[in-house]
This record gives structure tokens, sequence and C-alpha cells, in this order.
């Protein structure tokens, strides 16, 4: 997303505070006997936001409110007595406690102004203004009693929230400013709806204004510039049990920002650029007029690149020609052909009569007023409920929601540049036209269409296979086609039988299923080794004697299929001596198995997680691993042919040779990428939980980095012997992480390390706990790649400091005060109906 730097000299919505009322002194909190005063300032404990009485440029009004402290241009972001306002020349103005333990302003005269209003509360209570921007009223516990987070104006400050709960009617909204130099209450308020999924609003009083579109669990997808990375701090938290739902966003500790809703109804967010000293602007909406709401009225379509703003969808024509020409086109547009299911004629029975269609559309803003299917799974689905519904005029399926049909009349709708979702909308066929037309047409013919479509894509493989003798284009291939389970059904057995042979730069062996029969003792259980998601594995011997590892994909397993392309196709390819060697395959009827060397000492986490077992790893074994899993991820990630995303790093999947070398393993979950690609997103997320990274597990996007968050949990489980979610059962910790975290901020992070074995070089050990937080950092490009990794693990001198993961807080903290200044509240990203396919 691009950020324009916006200087002080153009920014109309910032409000300075006038000379005369710069405060001649600070405190830090207000009490009964120690009111606030206009000569004086309250200020944060971190010095980072300061609340005092304040005039506007040209205004005899003053306000009592609280701005960042060291940041200018000022914005004010919060407000006490907005609507009320004392008059300038009041010096006898102050902020106190009153009898009841409320917070009250009160002017000259004693006239209460503002209040907090609170119900059954003493006079023992306290004001002070948190570093988080959240001015509290505390009881003598520390408890938040009030809070101005609460109460927003028009500003809303990272941890903050808006939202409503439709069970108590409670409801949270920012509210602009009359004008830049008047803070009352003006005609703009941006907030959210209850509805599944959720969407932000703006209305200009009860008119909407502005949306942006469905959450979709990253981001609104109605907003093109939004950050869609998982750390863009923007988060949605709906609980449909309980009737709520809040929007909120975060920075992370990177740096300071907010959002707030202008005068004219422009919602924009704001971050501040240390380097430069300046506010950035991160996006606003609506930019122009064009990104109104239903500009182009029901059925109409708006372009904001075009020179014709509005246009009618396919199969529609202006509801009033005369006003479409003349620019006024919120009367939008009507269906020019009736819809085929909607005609009472007694022909419409017939199985002559065409049915109706659904004409694609690309890059969609998607239009207001959808309803969620949550028990429709797949597109596939979503079409027929639509195509079974009359009453149905467009669905659009989007991965990272689900389906989403609409009833009523398509309004608010926007094509995009770039971005955006596909939508579907119902046209009559006849207007569907034939061959030539894009008309997603409804017919038995679909089925055939797609068992042809498969035999080209087929066709098409072997004739690479042969050309080029390179198998490893067939995984991309595959992925870039939407199949359905028929299609699916053809890339097993013989298909792929057939090639797999053809590929002459795949040197693997075809095993007959008898002959793994004969080497598993029938896959005896004396023979077993393990079992995973995706099957059982068994120790084997040839006929030679040579002694291997078999892996048996269950039949039953949804991504047995996955896992067996990508085991064969990418282990195959790479060569290196801390990655297992996989030796060959079997693939007769159902059966899908691959035949890897054997290793004899198991997994890494048999050692790891037994208390006798353990001791065999002293720290000179354990630090020549951890290298040795670091060369062999650089590997994957740099070195090799195929550039390599593991997706399932941890201990469990690193085996151990009869000399302890370490070799990576289960490459089911891999994912090839090119050179340029960074970041990957993926619809279907899997892995183990506790070694997925953040923005991953939760936004389904992939990098490098993803293997190098797996990597620093896996380090820290090797240094420790503690598995990274047992300490969960403790009831101190969330996880190991958190541990970790809390042991190396306080300067005791040898404390980590396992008491059975000695540390020969402490230096070492603490270099390798400070590597593992930094590749646990929660922003992605914060952790490093993996080159640095191996330079760092092999002794550079100089490591930057590690940020604290969002993920790390204590559940408790025992034998701990908290800071009576501190704001004891966290927050996480929380997004709703995340699936996580545990191995």
């Amino acid at each position: 997303m691009r950020l324009m730097i916006a200087w002080c000299s153009c920014l109309v919505f910032f409000f300075l505070l006038q000379a005369s009322h710069i405060a001649s002194g600070v405190v830090y909190n207000i009490t009964t006997s120690k009111p606030l005063f206009p000569n004086r300032t309250l200020v944060s404990s971190g010095q980072i936001f300061e609340l005092g009485f304040f005039t506007l440029n040209g205004s005899e009004n003053q306000y009592v409110g609280l701005w960042y402290k060291n940041l200018r241009p000022s914005k004010i972001v919060w407000v006490a007595n907005r609507d009320v306002p004392l008059v300038y020349t009041d010096r006898s103005a102050k902020l106190t406690i009153g009898r009841d333990g409320n917070l009250k302003l009160v002017d000259g005269q004693h006239n209460i102004v503002w209040s907090t209003n609170v119900s059954g509360q003493s006079n023992k209570t306290t004001a002070s203004l948190l570093d988080s921007g959240n001015f509290v009223l505390q009881d003598t516990t520390y408890s938040v009693i009030w809070g101005s987070f609460e109460d927003p104006t028009d500003t809303l400050l990272p941890g903050m929230k808006v939202g409503l709960n439709v069970r108590t009617g409670a409801k949270q909204y920012l509210i602009s400013w009359r004008s830049d130099s008047d803070p009352s209450s003006g005609s703009f308020l941006t907030g959210m709806t209850s509805e599944t999924p959720p969407q932000p609003f703006t209305w200009n009083g009860a008119t909407p204004h502005w949306r942006g579109g469905q959450w979709d669990k990253t981001k609104f997808i109605g907003i093109a510039d939004m950050d869609q990375s998982y750390l863009s701090g923007f988060n949605v938290q709906q609980d449909i049990q309980q009737g709520t739902t809040y929007f909120w966003f975060d920075t992370y500790n990177r740096f300071f920002g907010f959002m707030f809703v202008s005068p004219e109804g422009s919602l924009t967010t704001m971050i501040w650029d240390d380097g430069a000293k300046a506010w950035l602007t991160n996006w606003v909406v609506p930019n122009n007029t064009r990104e109104n709401y239903g500009i182009c009225g029901p059925f109409g379509v708006c372009n904001s690149l075009n020179s014709r703003t509005c246009r009618c969808l396919y199969g529609f024509v202006p509801k009033s020609n005369v006003e479409w020409n003349s620019g006024n086109w919120t009367g939008g547009c009507v269906r020019e052909i009736e819809l085929n299911c909607q005609k009472n004629t007694s022909t419409s029975a017939s199985t002559n009569v065409k049915k109706d269609a659904f004409w694609p559309m690309s890059q969609m803003k998607l239009p207001d007023s959808g309803d969620y299917l949550s028990d429709i799974g797949d597109r596939e689905g979503c079409l027929s409920w639509c195509l079974s519904n009359c009453s149905c005029l467009a669905y659009s399926y989007v991965g990272t929601i689900g389906c989403m049909v609409w009833t009523k009349d398509l309004i608010d709708l926007q094509e995009f540049p770039t971005v955006g979702e596909d939508l579907f909308v119902r046209v009559a066929h006849v207007k569907a036209g034939g061959s030539s037309q894009k008309a997603v047409s409804i017919s038995l013919s679909i089925i055939a269409g797609i068992m042809f479509f498969a035999a080209l894509v087929f066709g098409l493989y072997k004739w690479r296979a042969r050309k080029r003798g390179n198998l490893s284009k067939i995984p991309r291939l595959l992925d870039s086609v939407d199949t359905s389970e028929n299609l699916g059904e053809l890339v097993q057995g013989n298909a792929w039988k057939e090639l797999l042979k053809q590929d002459d730069s795949l040197d693997l062996t075809l095993f007959s299923f008898d002959s793994i029969l004969l080497a598993t003792n029938k896959f005896s259980t004396a023979s077993k080794l393990g079992q995973g998601g995706f099957g059982s594995v068994y120790k084997g011997k040839l006929n030679d004697g040579k002694e291997i590892a078999v892996k048996r994909l269950s039949s039953s397993s949804a991504q047995g299929v996955e896992e067996f392309k990508n085991e064969i196709v990418l282990i195959s390819k790479l060569q290196h001596r801390n990655l297992v060697k996989l030796i060959g395959y079997c693939i007769e009827g159902e059966e899908k198995i691959l035949v890897y060397e054997y290793l004899s000492n198991k997994s890494l986490d048999t050692f790891l997680f037994d208390s006798r077992k353990k001791s065999e790893l002293n720290w000179g074994k354990r630090f020549q691993i951890i290298q040795e899993i670091g060369r062999g991820l650089l590997y994957l990630h740099r070195d090799s042919c195929l550039r390599i995303i593991h997706r399932d790093l941890k201990v469990s999947n690193i085996l151990l040779d009869e000399k302890m070398n370490p070799k990576i393993s289960d490459f089911g979950l891999a994912r090839m990428f090119e050179g340029t690609q960074v970041l990957v997103n993926t619809h279907k997320i899997v892995g183990t939980p506790g070694y997925m990274s953040p923005e991953y597990a939760i936004g389904g996007m992939f990098s490098e980095r993803s293997d190098i968050y797996s990597f620093g949990v896996l380090l820290l489980e090797i240094v420790s012997c503690k598995k990274n979610t047992a300490l969960c059962e403790q009831g101190q910790y969330l996880n190991l992480l958190s541990f970790a975290w809390q042991l190396w901020s306080e300067g005791y992070a040898l404390d980590l390390m396992d008491e059975t074995i000695a540390i020969s070089s402490p230096s070492e050990a603490i270099r390798c706990i400070h590597v593992s937080l930094l590749c646990v950092q929660d922003h992605a490009m914060d952790r490093p790649n993996m080159s640095d990794m191996v330079l760092m693990l092999s002794g550079e001198p100089d490591l930057p400091q590690p940020r604290q993961p969002t993920f790390t807080f204590q559940a408790e903290m025992p034998n701990r005060a908290i800071p009576s200044q501190q704001e004891s509240i966290w927050f996480a990203n929380t997004v709703t109906n995340t699936t996580v396919e545990g191995r």
C-alpha cells in the first residue's frame, strides 16, 4: 500500500492548540484533593499522551481533551465536553472527582458541564491517563470503572473499539466534528453492522454514506487499498451467541496512529513516521464521490477509473434514460428481460425452456444486503443453492468467508482496478447468448465440459513431461485449476502412475504393492513406527536387506492426494544431507505409498520430551542439530533448484540417523514459490497449532518467514525440552514463547535451559534463545531470513533486539503486582470461523 507523507502545512483536519493555553505544569493523576486546572495538563506515565484544557484557533470556546504529547501537528483524539463548551475566559474551571467518585468538569460558577456519571461509586477513586491513550477512572484496587475508550468521539486509537451489542442495545460510534474548528457532534457516524459477515458503515444521519464491504478475516473487501496482511492491525470480533460485533485496530507498538471520521464524512487512518517526523496517510475512504454509497443506484455499477461513472449490469438498462444521461444515476437500472424462472406460463415447466444463467463479474466490491449461508462449504454448493431459488439474484463464494447470496436489489456495486471478488449475477438465458458470450450456463453439459477439460489438462501434462522432463510444473498447473471432486479423482491411480513413469528426471523406484506387503510383514503392528494426520509409517526391509520407512497414506484423508503429489515431486528433486531421502513410491488401486530411507533414531521429539532419553542430547549435540536444521532450511529457501516453503516444520518432523544427524522430513504441506514471490495466500489452513506463524494461522498468509517462525519455536523446544503448548496446563503462561520472553526480558534467559544438561558455553545458549525470539516476532518482516539466521547462529556479533510477540501475554502474573499506571488489558487479533486442521 502506498503511504503519502502528509505534512502539517496541508493537513486541514489537524487542530492546533492556541499558544496562550500551553500548560505551565503537569500532573499524573486526578484525585478529590488534586483537580486539574486550565494551567496544567495530565500526562501518561510514558509521556505519550497528554490531557488538558484547550481552545481552537479562532474560537472562544474552551474544552477538555487529549492528544499525542510530542507529535506535531497535534490532533485532538478525544473531547470530554464536545457539545457543552466552557467560556474561553473561565480560568476557574476544573476537572475533579466529586463526592460520588465520578469525574466532573465544573465551570467557574460550580455548574457541572460534563460527568462520567457512573453509579454506585465511593469518593475513593482516582483518574489517570494510560500510555494507550485511555483516560480512566479507577477504584482503590486500580480496577477501571470508566474509560474514555468506552466513550469515543471522532477518533479511534489503537486498542479502542467501536461496535454494538444487539441484546443490550449498546452502540459505539465515531461521530465527526461539526467543522474543523468546532468539535461538537457532526452529522457523520462510523460504526459496524451486526450481520454476518459484518461491515463498516459511515452514515450521514440515518442515510448510508459509505460502506467498507464484508470482513474476510484479514480485511474489509470493499476497501481496495486496505492492508491485507495479518499484521495490518485491523480486527473484527463477532460473537453470534452474545450478539456482539466489535472492530478495532492495533499497531503492535511499531508506531503511533489513529483513525478518525472527518467533518466531511471521510474515514482516515494515520500513522506516525518517526524518521520523517511526519504523519502518513494510510488510506482515506471515501476518497471521492464515486465511492459514496449507492451512487449508481440498484443494479448499477461504478468504475472509478472510467470516464463514465456508472453503467448498468449486463442484462439491465437505466430505469430513466433522461436522468441517467443527465448524470443522476441514483434511480439505478431495471432488468431488460424477465428471468425465465419468474415466468408463470404453461410452457415454463417444459424441459425445452432454457434455464437462467449467471453472468460472471470479477474484481468487484460485492453489493450490500447479502445473506451468508454458513452451511454451504464450497463454490458448487453456492451455485446449486442459488440456481434452485428463483429469488436468488446473485451469488459469490469468497474462500475466506464462504457462500453469500443476494435476494434483494443489488446496491453499492463497484469495479476495482486490481483487487476484488467474483460476483455471479442472474440473467435470463436468452440474454446470456451463445458460445461467444461469457455467461455461466447452468445445464447438464457442464459435466461433459469438466471431463473434456480434465482430459485436455492431462494431455498438456504428458506433452510437457515428454518435452521438458520436469514434473515440478504439475503442482502449479493443478493448483491453478478450479477442480471438482470428479476431476480430483482423475489425478489418482493410473493417471498419476502414468505421469510419474514419463518423467525421466525422477530417480525413484516404482514398487509393487506386493513387495511393500512383504517388506512390512503386511503392515504388521510390530512394524509400525508411528502415525500422523495423513497415515501411518512402518519399518520395512527389502529383499536386498536395505531397511526402509514406508508411509501409507490413509484413504480417508482429505489431503492424501495433495500430500502424495508434493512428497514425490518436491523431495525427489531435492538433495541435501539434512533432508530425508525419498527412495520410491507405490500406486495401486486406492493405495498411495511413499518409501524413504530408514533413520534408526526416529524423530527428535522422542528424545526431547522423554525424561530418560533427553540426557543423551548434550548441549554440543543440540547446538549441532540446531545448526544443521538451519542449513537444511536455508537449502530449501535459497540454494535448491526449487524454492520451497515447508509449512510444517516441528520437532516430530526432524528425523535422526544413527549418528544423530538431523534430517527434515514430511513435505506433504510444502509449497514451491517463484523467485520474486514473498507472500502467498491460501484458503485452506493446515498445519500444527503452536508452530504456525500468526499471519498463516489467522489470515492464511505464508512465506519463507512462516518457516522462520516455526524454526524459532523448534529452537526453543530443543533448548528447554518443553513443548510449546504444554505450559497452558500449568496456568501461568500461554505457551513456551510467553515463558521464554518473560525470562529474557528479566535477564534470566539461562533459566530456560533444560536442567539435565551442563552448559559448556552459556553465551552460545543465550544466543540461541536470542535468535529464537527474533524468529517468533509477530510481523513477518521483522524476522530474519534463513541466510541471516545461519550467520547469527554461527556467531555474528551484533543481534537486533526482539519485539514481544502478541501471543505471549501471560494468563497470570504470579508474585507480581500490577503497576497502578498500567492498563492490564491485552488485545490480540481475533477473527471467527478460522479452521485449523491439526496433524
